[in-house]
């Protein structure tokens, strides 16, 4: 899949950077998703049943009893995002995982989400103290991470709780160190198991130091 044009419009504002790589995603990462959505829904009338591991179908109005149409559960998402900022917390260890990171690497969030999120996401960040870049897109994620690398051969590690992700990076990046890192890891049972190569981490104080010793920190 080809690049994202405001994806890579959003890259300029980057200043050049030699240091190791670390690009994070941002939900069930760095702030908690799975955990405060069934309360956003509940307030809407709707409940979360999670069958497998998608949204659409698991969705279901508690009036009826019928799964929301796509639609409905693209408006629901969508209104989660506008205020993130009264639902979403920081994912436990994420703050003092990028604390003992400090700036030996540098650190990008590359979350897949509309664009215009963007600017509500970044001040959600830094009200916790995560001023780190964030990068929207709403494509795949490997060749952003190829992008952001540049053309130097700088050591590189993703951090994506979808594997999806970390197989597009693994594409684009083949010598890239994966992470799989889930905020609630009792839902790894809905998701197919990240190719071979990745590291699956339980949580951050475990991936912290297997992502320093991954970008020779």
């Amino acid at each position: 899949m080809s690049d994202d044009p405001e994806t890579l419009r959003q890259m300029e504002e980057l200043s050049h950077d030699d240091r190791p790589l670390l690009v994070l995603d941002v939900d069930d990462v760095l702030l908690d998703f799975i955990e405060p959505f069934p309360r956003y829904l509940q307030g809407r009338g709707f409940k979360l049943n999670l069958e497998n591991f998608r949204l659409n179908g698991n969705i279901v109005d508690m009036a009826t009893g019928s799964p929301a149409e796509a639609a409905k559960v693209d408006e629901l998402i969508d209104d989660f995002f506008v205020s993130q900022g009264e639902w979403q917390a920081l994912t436990r260890g994420a703050a003092d995982a990028l604390a003992f990171i400090g700036d030996r690497a540098e650190i990008i969030l590359l979350t897949a989400m509309p664009h215009r999120h963007r600017a509500a996401r970044i001040a959600h960040l830094e009200s916790l103290g995560f001023a780190y870049p964030l990068l929207t897109t709403e494509m795949a994620k490997g060749p952003a991470i190829e992008r952001l690398r540049g053309p130097s051969m700088r050591p590189v590690a993703f951090v994506d709780d979808q594997p999806r992700n970390l197989v597009s990076a693994m594409e684009r990046v083949p010598d890239a160190h994966l992470f799989h890192l889930m905020a609630d890891n009792s839902l790894r049972a809905l998701i197919p198991a990240p190719p071979p190569g990745v590291h699956v981490v339980d949580d951050w104080q475990e991936a912290a130091p297997k992502i320093a010793e991954a970008l020779g920190l």
